[in-house]
């Protein structure tokens, strides 16, 4: 395929550099032009060798150069530049008299009529012959209009074993996915091992999983496993604006396959072709409807593809048509979850196989300091780490590198030029401080790994970060509770020491308005309500209903959740209260050291928050580090005593 490209390309190059080259030829042969004027005191000085005279056009040589005298100097200089005989041509104009005056001067004329059949040729005739010439090359060449436009032609890339540089050795944290395609890959090395007791080959598998999960790694693996040759196409490679291309894509990719079986056919992002049929009569599109029953008739016709097995992946299996999902075509579907800490422990190994590490990087903590990340996720981190250590100059990667990519990751880059003022960053210390607080201070919350009021990302001013000690799938309602409880931590804070509230709390309350919501309408965790569930169908929306969900019941059923969702929010908000009043002390003591250090880790915290770390914090004045008016900024700082909770609407 690719010396069929490049030697129509040199065809292409080589046509246009010659049609060039004519109308190059053309526009030389042309000779210089003058006045009409100026012939005329040429033929009376008789500098005028010969004519020839058409109805338009007068052309003619000088006997020599001294005639170069008589004309202007750029016509001169352009009748020089032709050589000997110095030709010329002029418009002819209306001269009853002219051939009288060639008599008399002694010149000798002929006639001729305009535009001869040479210079058609060459400004008309040559290239058109050219490029027909040229299209019938490109037609012989590709076998049709179809093929040379490359509409309903499917161009797959075709794989063969170990070409991808994959295999399964690359693939962690996901073992019972990747034991269900070495499986099939097995199917297709030995076959007869199964046919001996009459089972069939799979005839499909469809990869499920969240972005970023590895789907396409794991077809990449089976492409350099399976030994077989190995076809992958993206699944909007099929849909065109032209009607009947997509269908006539996916019969000419089925034909390439049934040419090579037994062999693999990779559709990735099969969502974009597979979409459920009829949905919406207002989203319909008879194109992309036409392509996915071309698709079904050949994964399970009457001529079925024997030896031509059918992977796919797709993010959003809830879109895709029943008809694709069905056994028969799709006999296996392979999810692939977020990886565990083990999983996550085993990707690390992976990826940081070709990075040399520094002795104090533990890629067990990394692990369970990144829950509910995936596999590129964990790729980018180790990769930013690497690039963070190089670009300081060291010899291997640290575990700082990694706090650093984590922090990337999770929260955005450091925002070094936000310059906040005395008041702004008082505020998210005591925020922050609040929040850090209420975790540590909560049985059923996950610890406090590291505390920081650096500016990163968009619109974070600070972040407490907690680290998980296990993997969690079920959620107590105990748990949720503190875990409302963490988040308003920093609301009240603010409520608590400086008798107002901020705008920093936008994103704490929407997500502790969503998880309140979601334990009265979903989770059935309201006595008020009862064991009912009221989520996820249609009806009306709800003052608290979280965006994408909706509420099934009636608007007065729908107003009792609005009031039992502001009650769970009331009631954490006073817990909150009543813990930061008694441990103000405390969180003073915490809020200092943020203002001091900017960024506290969790051995440091349990220490503030204990009292036994009494350096700085607590006889360190205050101007030293918010500016020489951050005393009248933090009303009874030093005192410790507890101060009343501020009127507003921390639900």
């Amino acid at each position: 395929m690719d010396k069929k490209l490049d030697l129509t390309g040199i065809v292409l190059f080589a046509s246009l550099a010659l049609i060039i080259g004519l109308q190059l030829l053309s526009l030389r042969s042309s000779t210089p032009q003058i006045a009409y004027s100026d012939f005329q005191k040429l033929l009376d000085e008789r500098q005028i060798d010969d004519l020839t005279i058409s109805p338009t056009l007068i052309t003619g040589g000088l006997r020599s150069s001294d005639a170069h005298g008589l004309l202007p100097a750029s016509d001169a200089a352009a009748i020089s530049a032709e050589g000997a005989p110095y030709r010329f041509t002029t418009l002819r104009v209306a001269d009853d008299g002219l051939a009288a005056r060639l008599t008399a001067a002694g010149v000798r004329y002929r006639g001729a009529t305009d535009g001869g059949w040479s210079d058609s040729l060459l400004g008309w005739l040559a290239p058109l012959l050219v490029f027909g010439l040229l299209w019938g090359f490109m037609m012989r060449r590709g076998g049709g209009a179809r093929d040379y436009t490359g509409i309903g032609k499917s161009k797959p890339r075709v794989y063969m074993q170990k070409e991808t540089g994959t295999t399964f050795d690359d693939i962690a944290g996901i073992d019972e996915a990747k034991a269900e395609l070495q499986q099939l890959v097995s199917f297709l090395c030995h076959p007869e091992r199964y046919r001996r007791l009459g089972g069939k080959i799979p005839k499909g598998a469809l990869i499920v999983g969240a972005p970023g999960t590895g789907k396409t790694l794991l077809a990449k693996a089976v492409a350099g496993e399976a030994g077989v040759p190995f076809f992958t196409v993206s699944g909007s490679a099929f849909v065109e604006m032209f009607v009947g291309v997509g269908a006539a894509r996916v019969r000419d990719l089925f034909e390439q396959a049934q040419q090579k079986a037994p062999c693999i056919v990779f559709i990735d992002e099969l969502d974009a072709l597979g979409k459920v049929r009829g949905a919406s009569p207002l989203s319909g599109n008879d194109e992309r409807e036409q392509t996915l029953n071309q698709l079904l008739v050949e994964m399970d016709g009457f001529q079925a593809n024997t030896g031509v097995i059918i992977l796919a992946a797709t993010n959003r299996p809830e879109i895709l048509d029943p008809a694709l999902l069905r056994p028969g075509r799709f006999d296996r579907h392979i999810v692939i979850d977020r990886p565990d800490l083990t999983g996550r422990r085993q990707i690390l190994d992976v990826h940081t196989r070709r990075v040399k590490l520094a002795p104090d990087v533990d890629l067990a903590e990394l692990a369970a300091r990144t829950p509910g990340f995936v596999g590129a996720d964990l790729a980018n981190i180790v990769n930013e780490a690497a690039l963070h250590a190089a670009e300081a100059d060291r010899p291997a990667v640290t575990m700082a590198d990694f706090d650093e990519a984590i922090d990337c990751a999770m929260a955005g880059a450091e925002r070094k030029s936000r310059v906040m003022n005395e008041q702004e960053k008082l505020t998210i210390a005591y925020h922050e401080a609040g929040h850090a607080l209420v975790a540590q201070s909560r049985a059923n919350c996950d610890p406090v790994k590291k505390v920081s009021i650096i500016p990163r990302g968009v619109a974070a001013l600070g972040y407490t970060q907690q680290v998980p000690t296990e993997d969690r799938y079920v959620l107590r309602r105990s748990e949720l509770l503190d875990r409302l409880d963490t988040l308003l931590g920093g609301r009240v804070a603010e409520e608590l020491v400086f008798g107002d509230a901020s705008t920093g709390a936008e994103n704490d309350l929407e997500r502790a308005t969503a998880m309140a919501w979601h334990m009265v309408a979903r989770y059935g965790m309201s006595e008020r309500l009862g064991l009912v569930t009221c989520a996820d169908g249609d009806g009306q929306p709800g003052a608290f209903v979280p965006a994408g969900y909706s509420v099934r019941c009636g608007p007065q059923t729908a107003q009792r959740i609005d009031d039992e969702v502001r009650r769970l929010l009331d009631d954490a908000r006073a817990r909150v209260a009543s813990t930061l009043s008694e441990r103000r002390a405390a969180l003073d003591r915490v809020a200092r050291r943020l203002l001091e250090c900017e960024v506290l880790d969790h051995d440091t915290l349990v220490a503030l928050i204990d009292g036994t770390e009494e350096t700085a914090a607590r006889a360190m004045p205050v101007v030293a580090v918010a500016g020489k008016n951050a005393e009248a900024l933090v009303p009874a700082v030093t005192s410790g005593a507890p101060q009343p909770v501020a009127d507003g609407a921390a639900s």
